[in-house]
């Protein structure tokens, strides 16, 4: 409103001086009207102005259609002008800053920030433009997230059934080879129903921390005899020992105790030299099984950050994967908590640690 009355003015001014300024010009070059002058007794006396000549006329014509010309194209520039430096001042910017934001959004770049230069119409829609950006990103976070989740799950899911699957096909060769007890058919029935239970709660699930704790009571000889099986057909020709209280019994998920036992066995007998050793403890309302190996021990990388998922095994990193990453997620998910050290001189030590009784 400022810019359109401060050019209507401007355009009001010139036309109001143009105006006069070419009334005066034709008069002076073809005047009308009459002279009206006065005599020594003070008499008035009118003389009417001389008739001009042809070529004076059309001179006056000209000045005059030269006024209305001028007219018109003052208010035709205070117009334009007013749009002009309105666009530029109030319009331009914004528009540019929408349309470099709306380019970078196609191009899948959500990394800017689109700030307002005023509260005006165009600011608020930057405002809104901005809130939109914002979540985009926030959704284009969250699926990269599920996606990751989905990722870290699959992992977990394959790398938890190798070692079940490990069992059933020692269990399996052993009965090939008539070496068969009820022992061994109660152990291929418990571990094909460990499978099946595995499966429907990774199905039911979207991410590794959404799986549920079932505590049950269960007999330490239980646990002893499993951790033997267990330990026998994962180390192969390497030599084990087993330490566990022979009576009573504990409160904890038979299935994670198991998962999480069977990935640090399996990690230890993969590094191990020669031998590892596997120890039960009740301490303090908790479960420690401590799983120790004579191998080359942990990276200090790995000790001091914890165990992440998807990275791979390299010259000076020994112990990496997903088996210690699972682990540590379900002993927290259990109220405890994964312990990764070194030996001296050689080996590792990792301690899974269980809350009894517990209540998620």
């Amino acid at each position: 409103m400022f810019i359109i009355a401060t050019s209507l003015l401007s355009a009001f001014l010139l036309t109001w001086l143009t105006i006069s300024i070419c009334v005066d010009i034709r008069e002076s070059i073809a005047p009308t009207g009459v002279y009206i002058t006065y005599d020594e007794s003070g008499n008035r006396i009118i003389t009417p102005a001389p008739i001009p000549t042809a070529e004076e006329q059309q001179l006056a014509n000209i000045v005059e259609s030269i006024q209305y010309i001028l007219t018109i194209l003052y208010s035709s520039m205070a117009m334009i002008l007013s749009s002009t430096v309105f666009y530029r001042c109030k319009l331009k910017k914004p528009i540019h800053k929408l349309q470099a934001s709306a380019e970078r959004i196609m191009n899948q770049d959500l990394d800017f920030t689109i700030s307002p230069d005023g509260m005006d119409e165009m600011g608020q829609l930057c405002i809104a433009f901005e809130k939109m950006r914002v979540q985009l990103k926030r959704n284009n976070q969250e699926l990269w997230q599920q996606a990751e989740e989905r990722k870290r799950l699959n992992a977990a899911f394959s790398h938890d059934l190798r070692n079940p699957i490990t069992v059933l096909k020692g269990t399996v060769k052993l009965m090939r080879q008539g070496i068969q007890d009820e022992q061994t058919i109660d152990r291929l029935e418990s571990y094909t129903l460990r499978i099946e239970q595995y499966v429907e709660a990774m199905s039911s699930v979207q991410r590794l921390e959404q799986l549920s704790v079932h505590p049950k009571a269960i007999a330490l000889s239980v646990l002893q005899s499993e951790l033997q099986e267990t330990a026998r057909l994962l180390a192969g020709t390497k030599k084990y020992s087993l330490s566990i209280p022979s009576a009573g019994e504990v409160v904890l998920d038979h299935g994670i105790f198991l998962t999480v036992a069977e990935n640090l066995i399996g990690n230890a007998a993969r590094f191990a030299k020669s031998e590892l050793s596997i120890e039960v403890v009740l301490e303090n309302g908790h479960l420690l099984l401590k799983i120790s190996d004579d191998g080359p021990g942990y990276p200090p990388a790995l000790i001091e950050n914890g165990p992440k998922p998807f990275e791979t095994a390299s010259s000076n990193s020994s112990h990496f994967g997903m088996g210690l990453y699972n682990s540590q997620l379900l002993c927290e998910k259990h109220g405890g908590n994964l312990i990764l050290e070194n030996q001296t001189p050689v080996g590792a030590t990792a301690t899974a640690v269980f809350q009894l009784s517990f209540k998620p």
